[in-house]
Order: structure tokens, then sequence, then C-alpha cells
């Protein structure tokens, strides 16, 4: 059970299509037997593509030094893990050609080789199958559910935004792709030409892969838009992700949440045409960064909303809610869906709401907690002249960590081709410019604003421009009116703070900043000298680039 008990909104019966009935329960409990087994992944998260990517890298980059496997299966064999998770489309006509492709090369294979592309396969084809049975059981539980009745869409006629990030990513990622495969033959070493090769048919698969995820949605979205379609009467809500929890309309307690799904509403892009055409309005802006932040702090204690679902919701589906508006005599908002349906298992419908829970309660006690540290701040604070925040042990570990990846990626390489030793030391040069921030950075607030110092000239943020200091995960963030905010990170071990009454340095000084932002009588009284902005970091990322680049040449020639 969630915290959340206040009654729905209410929708205004203007806003409900006549004839819509309710998704009850009883419907709920058909449409969610209908899902796929608890093991079949049907919810990839942003994080977790993000993470299935990086590993297939990881991959492919391990089959390429250390398997003599052909370029096509050493390309093939990650992307197909990745489409599984992310594109279960793709695997009906990847899965025969990845078949085709090991029968062919059987002979020159080790049985591990062919053991791992067998149980692939299976899997893969064997989950995509399951989850197109699910889809086909859920589409027509929901339609019998909403028992024929459809309704035009609201504003049906409007742009179709859906897909566009991923159309424009896959042609920004394709590009480079198509140039390695073109030059591949044009290396001199037989190794280099193989590793451009791999490497540009990898990069060429995960375009298309992202032209495709592009294309699919536009076209779902567009489908929906282009006849009356089946609604549904339900309940609505937020998660900590802001994407839209659908419950049944008998559910007013949040206990079983049925499918999450991204939205944007309606009047955000009408809003961000306008400033398009307007230019930039700092009123505006202000307004908008303030709702969002004040939505992070009260979205655990928004009640349900009343909402009118257009679509048929299954795995996939891409509908649109009109919901009612979380403040009292707004109109109806309405959300389309900027991402597709993914149904929640009832084993993660429960893990959803125990986190929930403790998320309840970690924000009560971290509230209490910043509580008493700005009254300690408050309390405790003697003005200065000058106030200044620099870079500490848990700064030094994340620097430390840093680099340790890059020395992974040096041991690594060593010997390889031309083409991998150009990426390692690409790798190199960009930790050499991230390192010296971690290790060196330094917040120094006067009179006038806070000072950052940076590669090339300190950054000045007058006060009435710094909106926040805050903590966010593994992150410290200091948000700017202009947008252009600035962050930190450095590891936390939240569980061991709590337990040993521990206070994160980040946490200390958002706090410490919080309450100068808020109290202009905290805020320092003098003015900093230039020595006391911090130093320019510019020449320690020189001397690093310049040390990696030494140790890899050296090592190179030996």
């Amino acid at each position: 059970m969630t915290t959340n008990v206040r009654e729905p909104s209410a929708l205004p019966a203007s806003a409900i299509p006549d004839g819509c009935v309710d998704w009850n329960g009883e419907h709920a409990r058909v449409w969610t037997d209908a899902a796929v087994p608890w093991w079949a992944p049907v919810r990839p998260r942003r994080w977790s593509v993000e993470l299935s990517l990086w590993c297939a890298l990881f991959v492919a980059f391990a089959l390429l030094t250390t398997t003599d496997l052909p370029p096509e299966l050493t390309v093939l064999l990650p992307l197909q893990a990745l489409w599984w998770l992310w594109r279960p489309e793709v695997v009906r006509f990847s899965a025969p050609v990845l078949i085709a492709l090991v029968a062919v090369r059987a002979p020159e294979l080790s049985w591990p080789a062919l053991v791992c592309a067998a149980l692939l396969v299976l899997a893969s084809v064997t989950a995509t199958e399951l989850r197109a049975r699910a889809r086909a059981r859920q589409r027509h539980s929901a339609l019998a559910a909403a028992g024929g009745v459809t309704a035009p869409l609201p504003d049906a006629d409007g742009r179709v935004r859906r897909g566009g990030l991923f159309l424009k990513f896959g042609v920004g990622i394709g590009v480079p792709g198509v140039v390695l495969l073109a030059t591949s033959g044009l290396w001199s070493g037989a190794s280099d030409r193989q590793v451009a090769l791999e490497e540009g048919l990898f990069i060429v698969g995960l375009a298309l892969t992202l032209l495709l995820s592009g294309i699919l949605g536009r076209r779902r979205a567009t489908a929906l838009r282009t006849a009356p379609a089946p609604v549904l009467r339900v309940l609505v809500g937020k998660d900590e992700h802001e994407d839209a929890v659908i419950y049944a309309t008998d559910d007013t307690q949040a206990l079983r949440p049925l499918f999450t799904v991204a939205t944007r509403a309606e009047a955000e892009e009408k809003g961000e045409e306008k400033g398009k055409v307007k230019g930039d309005d700092e009123a505006e802006v202000e307004e908008l960064e303030e709702l969002l932040d004040a939505s992070a702090k009260t979205r655990a204690r928004a009640p349900l909303r009343e909402a009118v679902l257009y679509g048929t919701p299954y795995d996939g589906a891409e509908i649109l809610l009109v919901s009612a508006a979380e403040e009292p005599g707004e109109p109806p908002v309405a959300e389309w869906s900027t991402g597709p349906v993914r149904p929640l298992a009832a084993g993660a419908a429960r893990r959803r709401i125990a986190r929930e829970e403790r998320a309840a309660v970690r924000a009560e006690v971290r509230a209490a907690r910043d509580g008493e540290l700005a009254a300690t701040v408050r309390a405790g604070t003697t003005v200065m002249p000058v106030r200044r925040w620099r870079a500490g042990p848990v700064d030094w570990l994340a620097g430390f960590l840093t680099a340790q990846w890059c020395l992974g990626y040096f041991l690594l390489g060593i010997d390889h081709s031309l083409w991998f030793r150009g990426v390692l030391l690409l790798f190199g040069l960009m930790c050499a410019v991230r390192v010296p921030v971690k290790l060196r950075w330094r917040i120094t607030a006067d009179r006038t604003g806070i000072w950052l110092n940076r590669l090339r000239a300190p950054r000045h943020i007058p006060w009435d421009d710094l909106r926040a200091a805050r903590t966010e995960s593994f992150e410290l963030q200091l948000r700017v009116r202009d947008g252009d905010d600035w962050s930190m990170a450095a590891p936390r071990w939240a569980w061991w703070q709590r337990r040993r009454g521990l206070i994160h340095p980040y946490d200390a000084l958002a706090a410490e900043l919080s309450a100068m932002i808020a109290d202009p009588a905290l805020r320092p009284t003098g003015d900093s000298e230039v020595g006391e902005r911090g130093r320019q970091l510019w020449p320690f990322a020189v001397l690093l680039g310049l040390a990696w680049t030494v140790l890899l040449g050296t090592r190179w020639l030996s």
C-alpha cells in the first residue's frame, strides 16, 4: 500500500466521451493475467537500455580482441542481445540471419561459441514470441473492456513529435559508421582493416536500431491519431521518473499499478513552440523551473487523478491520457505518450510499492535531516567576508576511480591495432580533462555571488541567478536561472552514512549554500580576490594529456 490515500482528483464530465466505461479491477485482472511471464524482459528503462548498450559494446570488444569469430558474428551476437531487450520486433528477422550465419560458419567455430549462439537465439526468439502473443491477448482484453466505445482524439491534428530524438541520434551515429565501413579497406594493417570493418558494422547496427525505434514510434503515434480510438476511464499517478502510472478506477489507494508510460503534456509542447516564436521570456522560464522543482518535492503527496485513456493499452502501445489537473479549477490535461506502454507484472508491482514506501520513509528522514542541518547552518554560521569550498576525499576517490578506468583500457589495449590505439588515446585525453576538475574544483562565495573555477577562466554566478543547491543521487547540483547548471559527482554510501550518523560533504555544502540563497543576511560580506577563486585547470589537463601520450608512445615503441 502506498502513502497516497486521498480521493482522486475528479475529471469534469465534459472531458469524458459518451459511453466511456470504467476500467475496473476485474477488467484489469484479466488484462494483467494476459501478460508475459515474469522472466521475459518487457520493461527496459532508459538506464537499463544504456547499460545494455555499454554491455553490448564491451562484449563486442571482448569478442573482437579475444576470439577469432568472423566479423559478422562479432557484431551480430551482441546486437542480438540488445534487440532482445530493446527492439524485439527485430529479433524475428535477425534470428534467422544469425542461424544461417552460424550454420555456414559452424566448421570454423569452437563449441563454446556454438553453444552461446544457440542459447542466445533460443532465449531471444522465445521471449519475443511470448511478448507478441501477450500483446495480442492484452489488446483483445482492453478492447473487450472498452465495449466498442470509441471517440476522436483531442487535437489529433497536432504535430507528431514521437520518435524525433531517436531519428536524429540514429542519423548522427550512422554517419561515422558508414565512414568507417567505406574507409575500412584503406588501413595498412590487416588487423586495422578488420577492426575498422567490425566497428563500422556495429555502429551502423546501432544506428539502424535507433532509426527503427524512431520510425516505429512515429508510425504508432500517427496511427493513433488517424481514427477514433477506444476509450477507458482510469486513474493516473506519477512515479519518481515523472512517467504516468495507470490504475484501475476502483483502485483509489494505488495498490496495483497496471502499467507505466512516459508522457508529455500538450500544454508543454505548445509552450515550447510559443517560446521559439516569442524568444526567451525570463519570467516564464523561471516559473517553469520553479514548478519542476516543486513537483520533485511534492510528487509523492499528489493524489491520483481521474483520466480517460485513448487507445488500446498493451506492451509497446501508444496512448493519449486526458486527466484531471493537479490544481483545482484548472482545465484537464492532455498527455501524449512519448514512450511505449510497459506493463507491470504482479511481482514488479509489489516491488514498486515496496520501493515507494521505502522512498517515502527515506524522504521523511531526509527532510528532517535537511531541516536540522539547515537550522544548524543558520544558527552556527558566522558571516565571513569570503567563504570557500573545495574538493575533498570523496572527490579524490572519484578521480582515482576515473584514472583506474583509463588504466584498465591501457592494460587491455597496449598490443592491439592502430585503430584501437587511437581510441585508447582519445579515452585517456578525456580522462585528462575530467580528472583535474574532480580533484581541484573550488566554489568561492562572496558578496556578489559564487565563483566556480573551470578549465579556463572562473565562472561567476550572481546570487540572484543561483536558484538552488541540492544533492541528487551521486551529484551535487547548482541550478542556475539561465539553464547552464553545474554538477559534480562523487561516491555516496547512504546506508553507511545513516548507520554511522555521518553527513556527506555534498549535503553539508548544499545546505549551507541553500541557507545563503534563502537568507541574504547569511551571505559573505566581502569581495573575493582573483587568487581566492581557484586556479585555471587547463595546465593540469595539458600535463596529464601529455603524460598519457608519452606513456602510450613509449610503451608502443618499446
